[in-house]
């Protein structure tokens, strides 16, 4: 029996199971497509034509900040440059954006994390959105390492550690297989011991408040749906070819996995398509 949905893409969601095996669901607007079962079958994802703002709804010949028109990529703060780089948070000079926004999600618990992707990497990520945000990087293991009391003072602690760790994936690794396994409350512990004296001075300058260090934590291992890793990782633009056709072989991160090549859904968030999968 073949299926077929339209609608417009948002990132994928995923939940995790008790065992660490992530299941996905598509967001086509309202509906809620499960992928896992179409595994192993032809599928197919055509952009229609239409770039509607997650926002505001209004048409955009382009997707900005994932999803986005141009208006609202510049006046919104969850597209201010601060999201990218927290480290350079500028609500204390008193020019956010939006401070109601910056109250309600920077001025909230953030983790510092360590993760394994492409190898190991130091990340931030707010309190809610652990494992979602090591699901989304395709890690197959993360460790919290630092509970924090805001995005900022995250982004401080984050900058000095990823001087002596990587703090982005390389995607085109992470596609082609699992990393090998890494302990990484060993890692945390030698990270710790090469940045003690930064952190210190981080601390002693900024005055750092409500830091815990979590020592205690367990890593989290995370096994991904997939069949077969390709070999070469090529990738759909569907600006440049609207139709992508292939066998499903895997989804890992935010990327579905076909024998034809590898599509970043993220990237086409708010692109109004239609998913389909052979009889």
């Amino acid at each position: 029996m073949g299926f077929k949905q339209s609608g417009h893409l948002l990132k994928m969601e995923a939940n995790i199971s008790p065992e660490g095996y992530v299941e996905y669901q598509l967001p086509l607007d309202e509906e809620r497509v499960p992928l896992n079962q179409f595994i192993g079958q032809s599928i197919s994802l055509e952009h229609l034509g239409d770039i509607h703002c997650i926002h505001c709804g209004r048409r955009s010949k382009k997707s900005f900040s994932q999803g986005y028109c141009y208006p609202c990529f510049i006046k919104l703060p969850e597209c201010d440059t601060c999201i990218m780089s927290p480290e350079k948070c500028h609500f204390h000079a008193g020019t956010c954006r939006d401070s109601n926004w910056g109250e309600k999600y920077c001025f909230t618990d953030h983790y510092v994390y360590l993760s394994n992707t492409s190898g190991v990497k130091v990340g931030i990520t707010r309190g809610d959105q652990l494992p979602t945000r090591w699901i989304d990087q395709g890690a197959t293991q993360g460790l919290p390492i630092f509970r924090v009391t805001n995005r900022r003072h995250a982004g401080l602690i984050e900058d000095r550690l990823r001087q002596h760790v990587a703090d982005k994936t390389q995607w085109q690794r992470m596609l082609k297989g699992n990393n090998d396994d890494l302990n990484l409350p060993s890692v945390r512990d030698d990270l710790l011991e090469k940045c003690r004296l930064d952190l210190q001075e981080l601390s002693d300058q900024y005055g750092l408040q409500g830091i815990q260090l979590l020592d205690q934590e367990l890593t989290t291992e995370i096994a991904f749906p997939v069949e077969q890793f390709p070999e070469k990782v090529k990738s759909f633009n569907l600006d440049k070819q609207p139709l992508m056709e292939g066998v499903l072989q895997g989804i890992k991160g935010q990327y579905l996995i076909l024998d034809t090549g590898v599509i970043n859904i993220r990237k086409y968030t708010a692109y109004n398509v239609e998913f389909s999968v052979e009889a």
